[in-house]
């Protein structure tokens, strides 16, 4: 697992690390039932407060990416968690909001966005 934290990013470095472990997951980087690091492990590779990667393996565990297993660690969640499965679908629904609202924003029919969105699904 990768992470990298950009000084000069306006997000928090919690959100940096949620990000990055979440994309891990979801792009297969970070297998199903991986190990990671634990806290103070990533916290001292990171340089940066234990706290801050509390934060971070916090959030993910409440949005269904990784699970705690007590005395052994971080685990990346089952792609076949149901909380897991209900976060992307609602990140997807909020793409598709941002998605639609550009559109109508640029004067877009419905019949066109849809067109839109099957093009970009196509390839």
């Amino acid at each position: 697992m990768i992470i990298t934290i950009k000084n000069r990013s306006d997000l928090p470095i919690y959100e940096q690390i949620k990000e990055q472990i979440r994309e891990q997951i979801l792009n297969g980087s970070v297998s199903e039932d991986e190990q990671l690091p634990s806290i103070r492990t990533l916290a001292r590779d990171l340089k940066i407060s234990v706290i801050t990667t509390t934060r971070a393996y916090n959030d993910l565990m409440d949005e269904g990416f990784i699970i705690s297993v007590a005395g052994k660690g971080y685990f990346a969640a089952p792609r076949n968690n149901d909380l897991l499965h209900e976060r992307l679908l609602y990140e997807m629904e909020q793409g598709f909001e941002r998605a639609v609202g550009n559109g109508r924003n640029a004067g877009l029919t419905d019949d066109e966005i849809l067109d839109a969105m099957k093009r970009y699904m196509e390839g």
